[in-house]
């Protein structure tokens, strides 16, 4: 046994294999699994803080372990599911993943279909951002260094919020006062909706008005935007959606930076932020990039930076 462990220990190859097979021997699900092979020495948690009423009216903050220091940068992560399932348990590994970077990491519920259509989801994700305005400083977070990043649907919930005033001016806030949001694999222009399933949740065949972030791609509050897709997602089409507003964004003037990932599909994508997953794709050295090179400029900088250099795409293989 010595000597298997000393003649692995010296082979990168078998990781990959390893954590595939990890993955379905501790836990039934994906998300179970990389939960728990998730460390939880690199992170406190406030869990189940109550933003808004009801049970889906909670977050959690996972906050760097260490030290206590002032104004951190804040990410608040809004998970996808179609509208319809997710919660905030089944991204620890994501916590994780931005908490072991310095980064405290705000993810909430949000009501989801049936007890919701559009756009109580949205306003569901507003009042959680003005939470965290209002209270992230007694974390330790730094109010005037927000992110907010989402996930499949929960990209398209942050990018509506990013892009369509609307929702958090009814919490007295403006798109303006965050940093730079953040879309992995979103569907930012789906009409008209081919599944089923997601039809009656935009209100099928009668959809609402300037309900798609690309509607409002011209006119948003050009802060700064980083995309990211996997290239062969099957389930969200990232020609239409991710590149056709990243155009839309460069043609407004929006600093952009674009991703494109091999190795991963629209489930994966997320999961490579999981230390057993890294190895697929490098999108959370990217996103932790973008994140601390966004930090050091002010906000109005960052909005006018030229946005040749920021647009530029990148195809990206496997790495760390």
């Amino acid at each position: 046994m010595a000597k298997a462990r000393t003649f692995l220990r010296g082979r990168r190859w078998w990781r990959p294999l390893f954590s595939v097979y990890a993955l379905f021997l501790t836990a039934c699900s994906p998300v179970g699994a990389l939960n728990a092979l998730t460390p939880q020495r690199d992170y406190l948690l406030n869990a189940a803080v109550a933003y808004g009423p009801g049970e889906r009216g909670r977050l959690d903050i996972y906050r760097p372990r260490g030290p206590a220091m002032a104004g951190q940068p804040v990410v608040v992560f809004l998970y996808g599911g179609s509208w319809n399932s997710g919660r905030r348990e089944d991204y620890r590994f994501l916590g994780e993943a931005l908490a072991a970077a310095g980064i405290i990491t705000v993810i909430p519920d949000y009501r989801l279909y049936p007890e919701v259509t559009y756009p109580g989801f949205l306003e569901d994700n507003a009042r959680a951002v003005a939470w965290v305005f209002a209270h992230i400083g007694h974390y330790g977070g730094n109010p005037q260094n927000i992110f907010l990043m989402g996930h499949s649907a929960g990209a398209y919930n942050a990018a509506m919020l990013a892009l369509d005033p609307r929702w958090l001016a009814a919490q007295g806030l403006s798109p303006s006062r965050l940093r730079a949001w953040i879309g992995l694999a979103g569907p930012y222009d789906i009409y008209p909706i081919g599944y089923r399933n997601i039809r009656p949740i935009f209100h099928y065949p009668d959809y609402p008005a300037r309900s798609q972030p690309i509607d409002f791609a011209a006119e948003g509050s050009h802060i700064p935007v980083f995309l990211g897709a996997a290239r062969h997602d099957h389930l969200v089409d990232p020609k239409r959606n991710t590149d056709g507003l990243a155009r839309a964004l460069q043609r407004a003037g929006t600093p952009v930076v674009l991703r494109h990932y091999t190795g991963v599909g629209h489930e994966t994508l997320i999961g490579a932020f999981a230390r057993p997953l890294r190895w697929m794709a490098p999108v959370r050295r990217d996103v932790l990039q973008f994140i601390a090179e966004t930090s050091r400029v002010t906000p109005e900088a960052a909005s006018t930076a030229a946005v040749p250099a920021a647009a530029k795409s990148r195809d990206s293989g496997s790495g760390h």
